[in-house]
């Protein structure tokens, strides 16, 4: 089995919304730690996302409690569940552990404080995005109708990110404030998005968006959520692979990977219905590509990516 390092999953927010969901079991989650064995992943991305409706003075004891939740389901009941935050802890995964790293989608729970950030940072937050859909302290996100940039803050936040050797994620900005990103981040990354020109989503991204990315040797997560892939009724695998065609042909061979966005989602592609699914792709992905470029997109582009 072809290892996966996927970008986006959301269950961190599912466990903490729902206290009777487990991550240690199939029950009804997208990205268990069952289906991330029988899926075949190497290295999961967990997100810290916190909902629009927490009060603002609760919302960084809330992602902290999220953190709690990292702990104390994902990594310490799991022998092989490890923590990973450098290439170096990746390298050193034995063949039967799993690297788990976390991510901080949006940074509403920081507020306007950089002591917060990098607390999260010394607990193993590798990449930031800086807003969800909407604005906050930092930027305009992709469904702010304003289409602001960064704000004074938030190049503070890149820059903060740059010197930790922390990634910048994209996936959640208005144009503008990608484009302030693409300026100042050292390490930039769109860890759940898709192709514009193939379905025309605020949160999709434009040739001229992608093709920045990949300049920059940045990394493009195509992700899974239905509506990102297609303006079809329903989706399903044949839509992640017009994606990856169409990246490709912009230049991105080495610059494509997956997010799926697995547990932040209703609805998935009619035939990935979860993590234990991703050998479907695997499999659809071999027929077209040779295995050196699946093992680019399914694992290497994204380990590539991250600071050394």
């Amino acid at each position: 089995m072809l290892p996966i390092f996927d970008g986006h999953c959301d269950v961190l927010f599912r466990l903490d919304d729902d206290s009777n969901l487990s991550f240690n079991k199939e029950n009804g989650l997208h990205s268990s730690a069952p289906l991330l064995r029988k899926g075949g992943a190497k290295v999961q991305c967990f997100a810290l996302y916190i909902g629009e409706s927490i009060p603002e003075e609760s919302k960084y004891s809330n992602v902290l409690h999220m953190v709690d939740t990292f702990f104390n389901q994902v990594i310490e009941p799991n022998q092989d569940m490890v923590l990973v935050r450098t290439k170096q802890e990746i390298d050193e995964l034995q063949d039967h552990q799993i690297g788990a790293m976390l991510t901080l989608e949006g940074c509403d729970a920081i507020g306007h404080d950089l002591i917060k950030l990098r607390t999260l940072y010394r607990l193993g937050v590798r990449s930031v995005g800086l807003t969800w859909n909407h604005a906050n302290s930092c930027a305009d996100g992709a469904l702010e109708p304003r289409g602001g940039g960064l704000t004074r803050f938030g190049f503070e936040v890149v820059r903060e990110n740059n010197s930790h050797k922390v990634m910048t994620d994209v996936s959640h900005l208005s144009e503008r404030s990608f484009w302030d990103v693409i300026e100042a981040a050292k390490y930039p990354i769109a860890s759940h998005s898709n192709v514009k020109r193939l379905c025309d989503h605020p949160r999709n991204l434009t040739d001229e968006q992608i093709t920045a990315l990949f300049t920059n040797d940045g990394f493009i997560g195509v992700t899974f959520v239905p509506k990102f892939l297609t303006t079809q009724a329903e989706a399903s695998i044949s839509d992640i692979l017009r994606h990856i065609e169409y990246l490709c042909e912009l230049g991105g061979v080495s610059h494509i990977g997956f997010g799926s966005d697995f547990d932040g989602i209703d609805e998935t592609p009619k035939d990935m219905k979860n993590y234990g699914d991703y050998p479907k792709l695997v499999g659809a992905l071999l027929k077209r590509y040779s295995e050196e470029q699946v093992k680019g997109f399914l694992f290497k582009n994204f380990y590539d990516c991250l600071p050394g």
